[in-house]
Order: C-alpha cells, then sequence, then structure tokens
C-alpha cells in the first residue's frame, strides 16, 4: 500500500489526526472548506488541494473526518467529490460519525467504481485525537481492515466490528450509553439537591460503587463547578441521537430511553446549550425541578 494520504476534513480531530500521520511519515495531501486549516496542514509539512476530488486523485488511501452523513455524502458523490478522483483500488477510510444506513450506501457506490471502503468512526473526542487514543470502531471487509491496521494504529486502537455499517452501529451504541450514563448522573445529582444532600457527597459515594463510570470520573467534578467547556459539544450528541433514531427505524429497534434522551438533548439545543459539553444535560434536568446545582469553587 502506498504512502499518501488525501485527509478530507481538518477541524478539531482532523487536523491532530493528519499531523500524527505526518509524523509516522505518510505524505498528507488536505482539503477543508476552512482556508486557516489547509494553512495549518501545509505547517505541519502537508500539501493543501482545491477539492476532494483533486486530493483523491493524488492518494493511495483517503480519509474522511466531517460532521454528518449529507457531507459524507457530499464529499464522495458529488461531481468534485473523492469517487471522481480515486483510482480503482484506492483505500477509503470514512473516520465521521454517521448514519450506518449512508456509510452502506457510499460504501456500495465505493465498491461499483472499484474503490474499498471502512466505516470507521472514533470515540475519545479531541484530546483522544491529539493523544493518538482513540477508540476506532471499523466496519467492511476484514482482509481491507487489515491492511488498513498501519494506519488506524497510528491514530488510536482499533476494533473490527463486522460488515460494512457495523462501525457506524457500534459508535451509535457507543452514544447510547455515554447518554444514558450522563443523564442518569444528572437526575441522581438533581435529586439529592432537591433532598438537600451535598452533590460532591453524591460523586464520592456512586464513585466508590457499582454506580461508578467514567462520565462519571471526567467530567463529575467539573458539572460540580458548573464548567462546562466542551470536550464533546452538546449539538454533536444531539447530531447523534439523530442518528440513533434513524438507524433504529431503519433496523426495526424500539429505543425508547434514547428516544427520551433525544427529547433531553432536544431541550439543550433550544436553549442555547448545544455548544456546551454534553455534560450540560444536568441544566435541563435541574430546570424541570426548578433548581440549580450548587457550584463549588
Amino acid at each position: 500500500m502506498g504512502k499518501t494520504i488525501a485527509f478530507i476534513g481538518l477541524g478539531i480531530m482532523g487536523t491532530p489526526m493528519s499531523g500524527h500521520l505526518l509524523k509516522a511519515g505518510y505524505e498528507i495531501i488536505g482539503f477543508d472548506l476552512v482556508a486557516a486549516a489547509l494553512d495549518e496542514l501545509v505547517e505541519m509539512g502537508g500539501r493543501k488541494a482545491s477539492s476532494s476530488k483533486e486530493a483523491a486523485e493524488q492518494a493511495d488511501i483517503v480519509i474522511s473526518m466531517v460532521p454528518d452523513s449529507p457531507h459524507v455524502e457530499a464529499v464522495y458523490l458529488r461531481d468534485n467529490g473523492v469517487l471522481a478522483g480515486a483510482k480503482p483500488g484506492t483505500l477509503l477510510l470514512d473516520m465521521s460519525s454517521i448514519s450506518p444506513v449512508t456509510a452502506v450506501r457510499v460504501a456500495k457506490e465505493a465498491a461499483a467504481r472499484g474503490c474499498p471502503m471502512l466505516d470507521a468512526p472514533v470515540s475519545g473526542g479531541q484530546v483522544g485525537a491529539e493523544q493518538a487514543t482513540l477508540s476506532i470502531m471499523v466496519g467492511g471487509d476484514p482482509d481491507i481492515f487489515e491492511q488498513a491496521r498501519p494506519i488506524f494504529e497510528v491514530l488510536g486502537k482499533p476494533t473490527y466490528c463486522g460488515p460494512s455499517g457495523s462501525g457506524q452501529t457500534v459508535k451509535a451504541c457507543n452514544q447510547i450509553q455515554v447518554a444514558m450514563n450522563f443523564i442518569g448522573l444528572a437526575e441522581a445529582l438533581v435529586l439529592g439537591v432537591k433532598a438537600g444532600v451535598d452533590p460532591e457527597i453524591i460523586i464520592k459515594v456512586l464513585s466508590g460503587g457499582y454506580a461508578q463510570t467514567r462520565v462519571m470520573d471526567v467530567r463529575g467534578p467539573r458539572m460540580l463547578k458548573g464548567d462546562f467547556e466542551p470536550g464533546f459539544r452538546a449539538s454533536f450528541h444531539y447530531k447523534d441521537l439523530n442518528i440513533i433514531r434513524e438507524a433504529a427505524r431503519a433496523y426495526g429497534a424500539s429505543l425508547p430511553a434514547s428516544n427520551l434522551a433525544h427529547e433531553l438533548f432536544t431541550a439543550m439545543m433550544a436553549n442555547g446549550w448545544g455548544d456546551l459539553d454534553h455534560s450540560a444535560v444536568v441544566k435541563v434536568i435541574a430546570m424541570l425541578s426548578n433548581t440549580e446545582l450548587p457550584v463549588k469553587e
């Protein structure tokens, strides 16, 4: 496999990821709609292209990291997109978090052009991208996964999940569980506060028992300080909950708790809290109970 990668989408995730690949010896040709992101790539040692098509024309491998299903469709399927420029045999790795249905459809289009494609969404957020510790969930042909493994291992820890779309399905499962953890923690804190219990005591006790979660360990202390600086924006999790609803309809799954989570995150968006961390769902739960968490200094 060649060493030239077209990297499409140089945002808060894509820029550090492309940096790790440059350091690992890959040549990076990048495309992004934001000129400053392309300039940053050039400063790191990469090259820039004027379109996804132009980047793909020069590459052995294409990696995309864009916000949502429509963006992936545009990157790959439009006249100036990846499939218009990629040579047969070009390896396509979509690391965006999108609908499994879209992932399967785009992969079929890619296969018809002779390009193998893997869906490979990630968990770990900006910190994981910066530290190359992403959890990478991969769907597609297992032999193609083995070919792509060295690339994934530069960025984090890959896990093969099954056929095309399976990576996106597992990512959706991950986002269900994370949402439930945040909502459960939020309800526990609000109930405790309404009953007159110090929320710091609640975190301390729950962290020492069966209720302990990574969500509680990482975000709990910040929630008590009223610190909702985003590690993962609520608007992104809202997008993922929409993906979950779409996947549930497509596969005939009843997900009542996920539907409740969607409503609570809809309330976050309606109140202008989409740019806060997803842990800020506690603000919705508190508002419904006509209370606020006391802020710890």
